[in-house]
Formats: structure tokens, sequence, C-alpha cells
């Protein structure tokens, strides 16, 4: 698996532990406003604002609602009336002339999976077929085509030049210190992570502070966000509370010192992609997933010899406790917590469910193969091609298994369909190439660790003779193209939005953790911060 090179969250996960034991003050639960009165009003509030989808026939009004409602984090909430509002929506003409409100239109319909043509900018360019310069005056307008252009999938240039030519006028007005709050700190969210990349939980707890700012905006809404991330805010405390006492008993009993201490940043990826309340035990196999991956990883890549590899993978490959005596002493107690661990979460789940479970071992066993592959090559100190080297390395990224987890414990929700889908399908393939390429280039910045074999940064640099940068530029560019093909994904399997959507949810945290601005591979204080703010302090009301 790709590693992450971040410090263990050892303070963070002390103070999670600590106030996991009093919840309510960890909620700032205050006298009377017990959890379960908070529970009743944000229930009061959800009926209010479901009658405000149906209250307006303005399709600008109810596009506000649906972006308001999303960005402030509650729109699983009202997951079936906005599907609703925007098939009605998707439906109808619109023909504002409006920049802001063209391209809101654009990026809610594609977000959602429902395909509109790129055309619908058209009106705001020239004969000359490039933007009109007027639009360099509207930077609300120009922030929204920014947002909406970055749902880009292949072979459409037009957004290509919308991104640059809207870019371009954001970064002038920035330098000119033109715009004014809170446009200014929206703006440069987005030119860090668009919207469509940006991680949907963070961005909401800074649209908490603006959204009251606007001029039209709805107080309940607010009201109920706040209410609605506290009160998750307890149940994910109590989930991490929980995986991270899993963990000392694996981390603890097997005993191996190489190992990396990383359950508080594997179950912060799997919150980040999805954090609903319904999606507990999902959420938790998945993170239990992550930090067996990273056990295996560690074990193939920084410590087994070639010999101790052979031997690992085939009783992974045999699946089974006669395969104990094979293992070197040190092993013994992973594989046994290892088939231990599968069995539970067979347990967990309802009888139609378990070959859900049989399928990851599988991608589990697949994913052995595959290291050891890694360690043969740097056994025989073969060199790869590019190619071959991308071929491998995606896979032992350990997206396959990771993705086939996010469908366990979700009962009928996940359809056959889904889950053939979400075990073989195009994204899967491209989330691994991201989560490989970024890796790489941090790795590469890094340094190169002992044992390592070479990164496809490496391989292109040799297979090409040019010099790292020329080759971070190709990696980039790669990357864009691994983004159009989760996009692509949105509109060529609407029927399973709900299921493509996880999928492309794992590309977001690659690009929080691994962005070299945050520098959160080189252990930054900002993940710490952010880490607080998403477990441990509550929103004020």
């Amino acid at each position: 698996m790709v590693k992450i090179a971040w410090r263990p969250l050892v303070r963070v996960s002390q103070d999670l532990a600590s106030n996991g034991a009093a919840p309510e003050k960890a909620l700032g639960f205050e006298g009377s406003r017990s959890q379960e009165w908070m529970r009743q009003r944000a229930n009061k509030l959800k009926e209010n604002i479901r009658t405000m989808f149906w209250n307006s026939d303005d399709v600008v009004e109810r596009m506000n609602l649906v972006d308001a409602i999303q960005r402030l984090g509650i729109g699983h909430l009202f997951d079936d009336e906005i599907s609703c509002t925007l098939s009605d929506i998707h439906k109808s003409e619109f023909t504002s002339s409006s920049l802001h409100e063209v391209a809101l239109w654009f990026r809610l319909l594609r977000e959602h999976g429902l395909w509109v043509s790129s055309d619908a900018f058209n009106r705001f360019k020239g004969d000359d077929g490039r933007f009109i310069s007027e639009l360099a005056n509207e930077p609300r307008g120009l922030l929204s085509l920014y947002n909406a252009a970055y749902l880009l999938t292949h072979d459409e240039p037009e957004l290509e030049e919308a991104i640059s030519f809207s870019r371009h006028h954001l970064k002038s007005m920035m330098q000119e210190n033109s715009l004014k709050l809170p446009l200014v700190d929206q703006v440069k969210r987005a030119l860090h992570f668009p919207l469509p990349r940006a991680y949907k939980r963070a961005e909401a707890l800074c649209y908490f502070l603006e959204y009251e700012q606007e001029e039209a905006h709805i107080p309940i809404l607010l009201d109920l966000a706040k209410l609605d991330f506290n009160l998750l805010q307890g149940v994910h405390l109590k989930e991490l509370k929980a995986i991270s006492e899993w963990w000392k008993d694996p981390y603890g009993y097997i005993g191996l010192s190489y190992l990396r201490d990383r359950m508080v940043e594997n179950y912060t990826w799997t919150y980040m992609m999805f954090y609903e309340e319904g999606l507990s035990v999902t959420r938790i196999i998945c993170a239990k997933m992550f930090a067996l991956i990273t056990i295996m990883d560690d074990t193939y890549d920084a410590h087994a010899t070639i010999q101790e590899c052979r031997k690992l993978n085939e009783a992974i490959q045999r699946w089974d406790e006669s395969a104990i005596p094979l293992l070197p002493q040190y092993l013994k107690k992973f594989y046994i917590k290892l088939l231990n661990n599968f069995k539970d979460f067979e347990n967990q789940v309802s009888v139609n469910e378990k070959d859900r479970v049989v399928y990851a071992k599988k991608e589990f066993q697949k994913l052995s193969h595959y290291y050891l592959q890694e360690a043969e090559w740097l056994h025989q100190n073969h060199v790869p091609s590019f190619q071959e080297q991308v071929a491998l390395s995606t896979k032992t990224s350990g997206v396959q298994p990771i993705c086939v987890s996010t469908t366990i414990g979700r009962g009928d929700a996940v359809t056959k369909e889904a889950f053939e889908w979400a075990s073989s399908g195009t994204a899967i393939i491209a989330c691994a190439k991201i989560l490989r390429f970024i890796n790489d280039i941090a790795a590469f910045k890094r340094g190169k660790n002992k044992g390592d074999i070479s990164s496809s940064v490496e391989c292109y640099m040799t297979e090409n003779q040019v010099t790292s940068e020329v080759a971070f530029s190709k990696l980039y560019s790669l990357i864009e193209d691994e983004w159009r093909t989760l996009n692509q994904a949105r509109y060529e399997h609407h029927e399973l939005l709900p299921v493509v959507q996880r999928v492309v949810n794992f590309a977001v945290p690659i690009m929080f953790f691994y962005d070299e601005r945050k520098d959160a591979y080189t252990f930054s204080s900002y993940l710490h911060e952010i880490v607080r703010s998403l477990f441990v302090n509550p929103v004020s009301m």
C-alpha cells in the first residue's frame, strides 16, 4: 500500500480518548441542552426545511437552497429532496444571463450525475469564442465558473479554458487585494482546492462563518448544520475511541516494533470518505482494513526477508490456521489476528452480506501477491519501465480492498450491480493512480527510503532522460486525466451514484493529506488542527 508518511497523532489520540469518556462535555452540552434536546430540535428543523423545497417554483431559489444545504454539510439529511429538486431543474429550461447562476446550475447538476453540456457557457463568449472581458469584473461569477469547470471530463477543452480564464482573473484579484470578506477567503480556498475536490466536512466548518454573512442566508439552515455537526461529532468520537482501543490489541499483542502507529489517520481517511451516522459499521470495518493493510505493507516493505515474504504470501493465500507453522515466530501473531478479524467482519454483517467479506478477503490476498511481486523486483534489482511500475504500483496502492470494504455493512443499500462496479470499475483504477502519483511525488521530495522500489517519478526520469521537474509535470497531467475519469463515472453510472460517490470520495483525502502546501506528509501542525476541529472541538451554537 502507498505509505502515508505522517507522524502518529499521539497527542490528538490521547485527547480523543479523554473526551470519549465524557461525550456530553466533548459536545459542549450545557444545562438542559442534552443530546436528546439537540436531536429533537434537529428533527423539528429538518421538517421545517423539507417544506422549503416545495414552497418555491423559482429555479434560482431552489438551487441556492440546495447549494447552501450541501455546503453546510447537511445534504445527507435531505438526499431525496435534493435528488427530486435537481431532477426537476434538469428537465426544465434554464436561460439565466448570470454567470454565477449558470455556473451554479452546471455544478449542481454535474455533481449529481446529471449531464449538462458546457455549451451553456457559450452565452458568455464573444464572436472569437473566448470569454468576454467584462467577466473580469464579476468575482462571484468567476469563482462559480472556476468551481464548476473542475467537473470536466475527457475532451472538454472549453472547460479547460474556463479554468484557465477564471483562475487568471481570480489570482489577479487576490494580488490586487480587491476582494472583500468572505469572498476573499472562498477564492483563496478554491484556488487551493476547487469545490469538487475539497473535503466537504472541513469546507463546512469554514462556511458556517461565511454563510451567516450572506444577505439572503436562511438562519434555520445554519442552526441545523451546527446541531448536526455536533451530534455527529459525538458519534465519530465514540467510533474513534473504539477503533483506538481495538488497535491497542493487535499493535500491542503483535508487538512488531517496525509497525507504523496510524490508527487516527486511518480512521480520519475513512471518515472523509463517508461520515453519515448510519454507516458506523462500514466506517469501522474500513478503518480496520486500512490498519491490517498497513501492517502487511510494513512487513513486506520494511522488515521481512525475501524468504519470509514468500512464506507470508503462501500463508495468506491458504487462509487457514494450518498455515501458521509456515511463518517465522514474529509473524504468527499477525496472521492469527488477520484471520480472526475477518471472522469478526463476517459476524458483524447479515447473511446476505457475507459474500462481500469473502470478496474483501480475496482482494486482500491479491494485494499480498502484488506486495510479493514488488519484493521480488527489489530482490532481483529489477528496474521496471514506467508502464510496468504504474501497472503494479496502482495494484499495491490498497485502493481495491478499501473500496470493496466500503460496501460491507450497508445491507440492501448496495445492489449486486453496485457491488460489482465498486469491485472493478475504472474509477477504482483512477483513484489508485491519483494516490500513487501524488504519493510518489511527495516521497521523491522527502528522499527515497532503503528498501523502496523505483517510484513512478524515478522510472519516468530514467526512461525519458528528464529532470524530476519534468517528471512531476507529467504526473500532474496524468492526475488531471484520472480526475476526469472520476467525473465521467458520475454520468456513466448515474443509477449507481451513491456507490460511485464513495469511490470519488476516496480521492479527496489523497489531495488533502498529500497536498504539499499544507505539508501534512512532513508532519505539519495543520493536520493536528483539522483533526481536533473534526473530532474534538464542538461548533459554537
